[in-house]
């Protein structure tokens, strides 16, 4: 419908867009999306999740708990609390590195910030919905259990867009409002012109606003700050485009030179979205034409790729790629059952007297148990 919809109105330059929807389910059977959504079905719900993933990813998924979503290899056979600290402490930077608008953000997005919890969390959002929009920063420190040493370490990452003061959208903290007061009384502008002012801003000395209190490194990250204020970390978007007519396993055929999104890495590769329902492998071999000791040195999740099919096996849905456009194409595996064959006479294999284990799996279980 979307791809029928962007060909009838071209004027509009449509993009027709592929989400994942790892851990959907999840989030759709939740308790918060029984709270958010109380009058949908489950699968409305899910379809709510995957729509907001586009506009929004990381203040989507963090709804979800991260060994939902399905990346990685091995989860299962690890230290499944360290795991899960591991996992938080990530996605807990993830989110303050980014910093949350605290009028349309959600409480598990909320709860992710230095210094907030659930309950806190729980109590901006009612306080919000109370009261209304928070025009400044100050207006946190109302909240209930808000006090003022979880204010010092939360603020920095609360933004407020469009309120009473500008700096308030920004990193700044609130206790380093006095070196931007001493920017603007130098230069003798409003603080609305001094934001996104490069020109000016780098006529500036950072060693000149130094004193006891801040010192050289603190003003440089304000006047950087104070070029993009409240600018977004993540890379320009980018989608994958999907080549037409190749929907489904059936429409492949060897050969063909594809796009396609990163969706997980491993060890022995990177399985790789190429739009037909079923992820095909990359095996480390053919990601690059040198050896590949780490594949996250060649690709990471998330990375639009070129691939060439070499192999696609639709009985056991199985799609063989390669990263090497230069490599030939394998016949193609059909579904059509084995040939009969003759019993054969074959050789005993000869005994070892120690086995042989050196595959992944194996070193990474003689880890676990040294530990």
């Amino acid at each position: 419908m979307a791809a029928d919809l962007a060909k009838r109105h071209p004027e509009y330059a449509l993009q027709k867009l592929v989400v994942s929807e790892a851990g959907a389910s999840v989030y759709s059977a939740s308790e918060f999306a029984s709270q958010e959504f109380p009058d949908l079905d489950v699968s409305l719900r899910g379809a709510v999740s995957i729509a907001r993933r586009l506009q929004d990813p990381l203040a989507e998924l963090v709804k979800i708990d991260p060994k939902a979503i399905g990346v990685g290899q091995y989860q299962h056979d690890v230290n499944q609390v360290a795991l899960a600290r591991t996992l938080d402490a990530v996605v807990e930077d993830c989110v303050n590195a980014v910093g949350v608008d605290v009028n349309t953000a959600s409480i598990p997005l909320l709860a992710r910030i230095s210094g907030l919890n659930q309950s806190l969390a729980k109590n901006i959002v009612e306080f919000r919905d109370l009261h209304g929009s928070f025009r400044n920063r100050d207006q946190l420190k109302k909240v209930p259990r808000l006090g003022d040493k979880t204010f010092e370490q939360a603020a920095g990452f609360l933004r407020i867009m469009n309120g009473d003061n500008p700096v308030d959208a920004s990193a700044v903290h609130p206790e380093s409002y006095p070196v931007v007061q001493r920017i603007v009384g130098r230069l003798g502008v409003d603080i609305r012109t001094l934001i996104g002012n490069n020109a000016l801003l780098k006529t500036l000395s950072p060693r000149d606003f130094t004193d006891e209190r801040f010192g050289l490194p603190t003003v440089q990250d304000i006047l950087a700050e104070l070029e993009k204020p409240g600018r977004d970390p993540r890379p320009e978007f980018k989608a994958a485009v999907f080549k037409e007519g190749v929907e489904e396993l059936k429409d492949l055929q060897v050969g063909m030179i594809l796009e396609g999104t990163v969706t997980n890495a491993t060890n022995f590769g990177a399985f790789v979205d190429i739009g037909v329902h079923q992820d095909g492998l990359v095996h480390v071999s053919a990601l690059a034409n040198k050896f590949v000791k780490d594949v996250h040195n060649v690709v990471k999740t998330g990375d639009i790729v070129q691939v060439r099919v070499l192999e696609v096996d639709e009985k056991r849905r199985r799609i063989a790629l390669t990263m090497r456009l230069e490599d030939a194409a394998v016949a193609v595996v059909t579904a059509k059952p084995d040939a009969p064959r003759k019993p054969q006479h074959m050789p005993k294999p000869k005994q070892e007297s120690k086995p042989v284990m050196e595959n992944a799996m194996s070193a990474a279980f003689s880890k676990l148990r040294q530990k």
